[in-house]
């Protein structure tokens, strides 16, 4: 498995991070969900998946109990990145943060419990509350280091300017936010600021909910949470479908999958650059570890740059609503 370091001085982890976004969401999807995830997660961490990526809000913390589950007689085998501070109601809809010292303390000793373990590698709050001064929690987080709960610091969700608050408190390993050749708006100023300061930086949606894989069918089911996303509706749909099918064939022409050149992408924009995936089944593993043999030339690089470059797929990245509620 090849490695990169976390932060400038964090360890060696997989190149690959393992999502576990979908672990559990609900409690009637329990049992059909614990058994096939464990056998995923086990057979990824076996096959050097070191990294695994979760959050104590996914499944109401039923993802952290597969995990804890998964990883009981692996625990040195694994590096645990965890999220906190998003508030959900009974149904799961989320309703706020919560990145308060108390609170932050309060969730991490439930991850702790949840997990089976004593120390979480990585913890950062999934989005910064707009009501706490980001220094405060920072300093919660530090505290937790300190007292040995937490190994290293991290971000998610951060702009460039609160990524270097937190770093005058502690110093921050990783930044958890959204990157792909869908979404490349972190390259103007929040990328150089990280590696500025020595952060990596570990992209999420780095097939922009499956969009990059060619794989997905419009329109989608009424139901399906994506249909909110501005970039699946309308003449952006329809501007954004004439992308992924020029991906598709840059694929064919390299005898891969879209959804697999989209990973080598991401993978291939820096050592301090680790992409999380998500994963569900063991061949999805194979098919996404094949991705760390892809190379580009040059030019093939410089072409899918310009057709994805920032502003090439239309639509914001969520409904204003949700931006109001969570952007920073």
């Amino acid at each position: 498995m090849k490695t990169k370091k976390l932060g400038k001085n964090g360890p060696d982890v997989s190149a690959i991070a393992l999502g576990s976004r979908m672990s559990a969401e609900n409690r009637s999807e329990w049992e059909a969900t614990k058994k096939e995830t464990v056998k995923t997660l086990q057979y990824s961490i076996d096959r050097g998946i070191n990294f695994l990526n979760t959050a104590d809000f996914y499944g109401m913390g039923m993802s952290e109990l597969i995990i804890g589950e998964a990883i009981k007689d692996r625990r040195d085998k694994v590096f645990l990145s965890v999220k906190t501070g998003a508030l959900r109601d009974h149904k799961g809809r989320f309703i706020g943060l919560d990145g308060r010292p108390e609170a932050i303390k309060n969730f991490c000793a439930y991850s702790l419990m949840r997990l089976g373990v004593d120390e979480i590698d990585l913890y950062q709050p999934a989005r910064i509350d707009k009501n706490v001064p980001i220094e405060e929690t920072v300093g919660a987080i530090k505290d937790l280091i300190q007292e040995g709960k937490v190994r290293y610091l991290g971000l998610s969700e951060a702009n460039a300017e609160q990524l270097k608050k937190a770093h005058t408190v502690h110093p921050v390993a990783a930044l958890e936010i959204e990157y792909s050749l869908a979404t490349r708006f972190i390259e103007t100023e929040i990328l150089p600021t990280a590696r500025e300061l020595g952060v990596s930086v570990v992209p999420y949606s780095v097939l922009y909910y499956g969009f990059l894989t060619g794989d997905m069918k419009f329109p989608l089911p009424k139901n399906d949470y994506k249909n909110m996303f501005p970039r699946f509706q309308g003449e952006n749909l329809e501007h954004n479908l004439k992308k992924v099918e020029f991906l598709k064939e840059a694929a064919k022409q390299k005898g891969v999958t879209a959804g697999q050149l989209a990973l080598a992408w991401a993978l291939n924009q820096g050592e301090d650059i680790i992409p999380i995936v998500g994963m569900s089944k063991p061949e999805r593993v194979e098919e996404n570890l094949q991705a760390l043999d892809i190379k580009f030339t040059t030019e093939e690089m410089n072409t899918l740059n310009e057709a994805f470059k920032i502003g090439a797929i239309k639509g914001d990245r969520y409904p204003k609503p949700l931006i109001d509620m969570v952007a920073s």
